[in-house]
């Protein structure tokens, strides 16, 4: 399972809201949607989302393994 949980870390720690990345950084509003909702996003976006926050993937996403 894909969890969202560091990129709202990174987005805390860094001082940038969903508003600046809509508005400065120009992501649609329909992705930030996915994201707070936990859905897929591609490899562009989570480049994007990268760059923005001047972060590494792995302070975007982290991966969970499912528990049996």
């Amino acid at each position: 399972m894909i969890s969202y949980q560091p990129l709202w870390d990174t987005m805390k720690k860094k001082g940038v809201t969903t508003y600046a990345l809509i508005y400065k950084h120009n992501f649609s509003p329909y992705t930030i949607t996915n994201l707070k909702r936990g859905k897929s996003i591609t490899l562009y976006t989570l480049e994007k989302l990268c760059k923005a926050l001047d972060c590494q993937i792995n302070d975007v996403v982290a991966f969970l393994p499912d528990e049996e």
